[in-house]
């Protein structure tokens, strides 16, 4: 999807595609700086270690890559699976715009994109996890909530599992 932006710098053309292997010093920058911001701990090695296992996994998980011009300036994780109550359901893990870039439409665009790539695989929903990391998430359950997402009240609690 190529789109155009008006920016303070004027219109800009920014372009959405699939992230392949190539794209993972870009991805590794752009999540380091999402979770650096978000209070997130997980190292940079845990961080490449997974995209390289999320990237293999074609059928069942979606990133796409935002870039202007030749810079990468935000991305979209987004993952499938079936659940029994719902059938396939999708999750938008990550979505994440640099700071220069938010307030241009490009955050919506990646919704979008994954909401077309879930439609594709057959989800019938789109679910987001807001992880607070001790800061306020009303701006962002405002920002999902003006994007058609809504809180069903569920609670997603997690147990750490040991590795052997």
């Amino acid at each position: 999807m190529i789109a155009f932006v008006s920016t303070a710098d004027g219109p800009q053309v920014w372009q959405l595609r699939d992230a392949g292997p190539q794209d993972l010093p870009d991805l590794l920058r752009l999540t380091r700086d999402f979770y650096d911001e978000d209070g997130f701990t997980t190292s940079t090695v845990e961080l490449e270690r997974n995209f390289g296992a999320l990237l293999a996994l074609v059928r069942t998980a979606h990133i796409s890559l935002a870039t202007l011009g030749d810079r990468a300036v935000g991305f979209a994780l987004t993952t499938c699976q079936v659940i029994l109550e719902s059938g396939v359901v999708a999750e938008l893990q990550d979505l994440y715009v640099e700071p220069a870039h938010r307030g241009s439409g490009l955050g919506a665009a990646l919704i979008a994109d994954a909401a077309d790539w879930a439609r594709s695989r057959g989800a019938t929903l789109l679910d987001v996890v807001v992880a607070p990391n001790g800061r306020d998430v009303g701006p962002l359950l405002r920002y999902y909530a003006a994007r058609g997402f809504r809180d069903e009240g569920r609670r997603l609690l997690s147990r750490t599992l040991q590795t052997g």
